[in-house]
């Protein structure tokens, strides 16, 4: 005689399943916070691996240190006027501290795309614009929610919300092209190394925040869950 499954068996075992996916589920869900988060871990550390592979050190310009790799975040109206960041290097021109559309570092997995999620300057930079080629993404309001980026004061030189890193993969805090070291990289270095931890705090519109740790001297970058 074969044995099956009773109508009683199979509802209950139905029911113990949609409890258990009930249960289950909701922690599973995706946090976009903590997601943006985690791109922009590896961002930094993207930036901080351009530093170390391009420091762009050069015997014909005393002024060579203002031109450092560097992530620098803003919520302009190219950007949407929302959150958002672009990885750089200030080369050309007189290194005003700003990023041309030539200076924004290529995607790794896509040449054509630039890693800004908006910057004024050019069409192609500007997230608004037919011709933006940059990436959003990197547009944290826009692609996740994220309403603030705030820095700690530990990490920001008259308010400058980006960092820099110089050849050692040191991170260093402060506006490049604003910087003086009369020529000398060091000297500028030494006074504006970053010196404790550096909190980058991601928040949302309903005031939750996630926190993104960047230590001094190793620039080792991680998220604070």
């Amino acid at each position: 005689m074969k044995k099956a499954f009773t109508m009683l068996e199979l509802v209950f075992v139905i029911v113990v399943i949609g409890i258990l996916a009930a249960t289950i589920i909701p922690t599973v869900k995706t946090n976009p916070l903590q997601e943006a988060a985690i791109q922009l871990v590896s961002h930094i550390r993207y930036t901080q691996h351009l530093a170390l592979v391009n420091d762009q050190f050069s015997t014909t310009d005393t002024n060579w240190y203002k031109q450092r790799w560097q992530i620098a975040f803003s919520a302009s109206a190219a950007a949407d006027n929302q959150p958002a960041y672009t990885i750089y290097a200030d080369t050309s021109g007189s290194s005003t501290g700003d990023a041309d559309k030539e200076e924004v570092a290529l995607n790794p997995e896509n040449s054509a795309q630039l890693m800004t999620g908006g910057y004024s300057g050019d069409n192609k930079m500007d997230i608004n614009h037919a011709d933006f080629i940059g990436m959003k993404k990197l547009n944290l309001g826009l692609s996740y929610g994220v309403d603030s980026i705030t820095l700690s004061s530990t990490c920001k030189v008259s308010g400058s919300t980006r960092i820099a890193f110089d050849h050692l993969g040191r991170p260093i805090k402060g506006k490049l092209g604003g910087a003086s070291g009369g020529g000398n990289a060091e000297a500028y270095e030494s006074d504006n190394l970053i010196q404790d931890n550096c909190i980058i705090v991601l928040k949302d519109a309903d005031d939750n925040n996630v926190s993104i740790i960047v230590r001094p001297e190793t620039g080792y970058a991680t998220v604070a869950f």
